[in-house]
């Protein structure tokens, strides 16, 4: 596709670098200087500018090995790495350090290296950029994932690299989700600005089940397998929707739903690995109220909300859900058609559809009460329980 172009045309360009942009698979460490690799961060580094609890591996054990560059686009990079053995994903929303706004108060305490700003102030600070970036109100006790830790000799390149970390909502998003929910990614360290997640192979609509499957456990085989499958990832796409709607304080709205953006674990737990589409409701209404002439207007990618035309304004409530685009752009894939040469009962195949399909249609739930949607919810869990069901006695 069209990243991939231009990660081809980024590395035409730099072919001055011998090493930029390896062949996939060919593991080494990431070459100084090169621009698809962050390690131009370890003079900065050596430097003291920029700091984190990857940069050792990075810059000086070499423990921390470039495979390849997945997506490069308008400064936003996301590369495979090899981390003491681990697949790990680094990204970034831009490639400089540089090209992040720096924090004012280093500015000003710059004789003392940042020593002398006073912890309230930055947890203020702090508070702000998570209250720009994901629309919340936390208070102090909340913000700790995201503290910058033990002020030590290199303090002022910590807080600088906070910064940078700060102005990527993805980071804050998964950083603040890290121990509350086994749907996102967790935050596996950083440097600089780069910060690390666990690798796990995305979904494609190249995959017959969306996902793909060889590492998953027991490798499922076969009509059966792959039905048993789709039915395990369904039911925790279905946890993960009445996760993200009642576990928080606030509800968490996915705004750009394709298999391209989770992934699964090997037990079949569904992940969210880019959320840069996902908002919590205070920032969701932010985003809705726009200026319109007709509901079309009121698209937010997959957030939609209608226009009303005594006003020209959009609502700011959403009115369809994460469960109608969960069913339309993933469920439909898996239950339209039926589940084959599964052997599963055509009566459950029939009624499985018909439920996928009322779920997905966003006029049945721009116009359905809540306890519709649950209605609606609640019967696709008892289908999907039972397709396990009847796979389970169909194997013994």
């Amino acid at each position: 596709g069209f990243s991939q172009q231009l990660i081809k045309a980024s590395c035409a360009q730099e072919a001055t670098w011998p090493l930029s942009c390896p062949r996939p698979g060919s593991a080494r460490p990431l070459p100084p200087g090169d621009p698809l690799s962050p390690s131009f961060q370890c003079r900065e580094y050596e430097g003291g500018v920029l700091v984190g609890d990857l940069c050792e591996d990075l810059c000086v054990a070499g423990k921390l090995l470039y495979q390849r560059c997945l997506y490069y686009e308008r400064g936003k990079k996301v590369l495979q790495a090899d981390w003491r053995g681990r697949p790990i994903i680094l990204k970034s929303k831009e490639e400089a350090f540089s090209s992040f706004q720096p924090l004012g108060l280093l500015e000003d305490a710059a004789d003392e290296g940042g020593q002398g700003v006073p912890e309230a102030e930055l947890l203020l600070l702090v508070a702000g950029e998570v209250k720009n970036a994901l629309g919340l109100e936390l208070s102090g006790g909340s913000l700790g994932p995201l503290w910058p830790g033990r002020r030590g000799p290199r303090w002022r390149g910590q807080l600088a690299s906070l910064w940078s970390l700060l102005q990527q909502e993805e980071f804050v998003l998964f950083s603040l989700l890290q121990d509350l929910s086994r749907h996102a990614l967790p935050v596996l360290g950083s440097c600089g600005h780069f910060y690390a997640v666990e690798y796990l192979a995305a979904g494609s609509p190249r995959h017959k089940t969306l996902f793909p499957l060889d590492g998953a456990a027991g490798a499922p085989r076969g009509g059966q397998g792959q039905a048993k499958a789709v039915s395990d990832m369904a039911l925790s796409f279905l946890d993960m929707v009445s996760h993200f709607e009642d576990d928080f304080s606030h509800r968490l709205h996915l705004c750009d739903v394709k298999p391209e953006n989770f992934a699964i674990r090997s037990d079949f737990t569904v992940v969210a690995i880019d959320v840069d589409m996902a908002f919590f409701e205070p920032k969701m209404r932010e985003i809705l109220e726009q200026n319109c002439t007709g509901d079309e207007d009121c698209n937010f990618f997959d957030c939609f909300s209608k226009c009303d035309l005594r006003v020209n304004k959009c609502g700011a409530e959403r009115v369809n859900s994460n469960l109608q685009v969960i069913c339309d752009k993933i469920f439909r894939h898996w239950f339209s058609s039926g589940l084959g040469s599964s052997g599963l009962s055509f009566s459950l195949q029939r009624q499985l559809r018909e439920a996928v399909q009322e779920c997905a249609d966003p006029r049945h739930t721009a116009h359905s009460s809540p306890r519709a949607a649950s209605d609606v919810f609640r019967k696709l869990r008892r289908l999907l329980r039972a397709t396990q069901k009847e796979l389970q006695e169909a194997e013994k």
